[in-house]
């Protein structure tokens, strides 16, 4: 076989395989994409999360907190949601948990003002420090402890006296308070009520930061304060079937 014939048989053989490759590339892109929507499928079915009864209604729940002051500070109102949660009226033990989402806490919002009983309103720059402040590495440092969390051993009404049939007991939600990476126990009294195809669940507790290892914080060498004790509140939507379906 001379030279020119070889080139010729390579030249075809390269041909066929160039042809061969060209033909697979569309069934390879095809297999890609079928993939890829696949993944993209199976990552929408496990973000829709089927509510049971006693799930926290992540949209709707919110936390609100008053932050006292010292001498000539002002006192500030802060909300923030709630990243994870399950609470099962009734429950003696393993009752369930609230997990807090503390990056998204904002303060001197209007509606937490308004939850946590201030007048006015507070500019955005103000409001804008306040929260730095609030989130910074000197106070909740949420970039280390990005959670917080109510571990609720039980949720039992509690006790009464006499039954007087205007209103169902509050119930006690017993359990352990994580924040900052300290845990203390915490005991709630929240009252819960049947609303908006929901079980409204809302409590009022107080926490001292120092307890947390939490230094207030402090400016001109303490004429300017945050008080040590905040005052939190719950308000916190349940899912219920039965409510659901009224």
């Amino acid at each position: 076989m001379n030279l020119r014939t070889r080139r010729c048989c390579y030249g075809v053989v390269l041909l066929a395989v160039g042809a061969g490759f060209v033909q697979t590339l569309p069934a390879q892109n095809a297999a890609r994409g079928k993939a890829v929507v696949g993944r993209q499928s199976r990552a929408a079915d496990a973000s829709r999360k089927v509510m049971r009864p006693g799930d926290v209604d992540l949209a709707r729940s919110r936390a609100f907190v008053l932050i006292g002051a010292t001498g000539l500070g002002h006192e500030h109102g802060a909300e923030g949601r709630l990243a994870a949660g399950e609470i099962h009226l009734g429950s003696e033990t393993n009752a369930g948990k609230l997990v807090f989402d503390m990056p998204t806490f904002v303060a001197e919002t209007a509606a937490s003002r308004k939850y946590v009983g201030l007048e006015g309103e507070i500019g955005q720059s103000t409001a804008r420090k306040v929260t730095e402040n609030m989130l910074g590495g000197d106070v909740l440092n949420v970039e280390k402890f990005r959670t917080a969390q109510f571990v609720i051993h039980s949720a039992m009404p509690a006790p009464v006296k006499k039954k007087t049939g205007k209103a169902d007991p509050p119930f006690v939600l017993d359990g352990e308070f994580t924040l900052h990476g300290a845990t203390r126990p915490l005991k709630v009294m929240a009252t819960a009520t049947a609303e908006s195809g929901g079980i409204r669940l809302r409590g009022r507790f107080t926490v001292k930061q120092t307890d947390f290892g939490i230094t207030p914080y402090s400016k001109a060498l303490g004429a300017v304060g945050v008080a040590d004790e905040l005052t939190i509140w719950g308000d916190v939507w349940l899912h219920d079937d039965a409510v659901s379906r009224s």
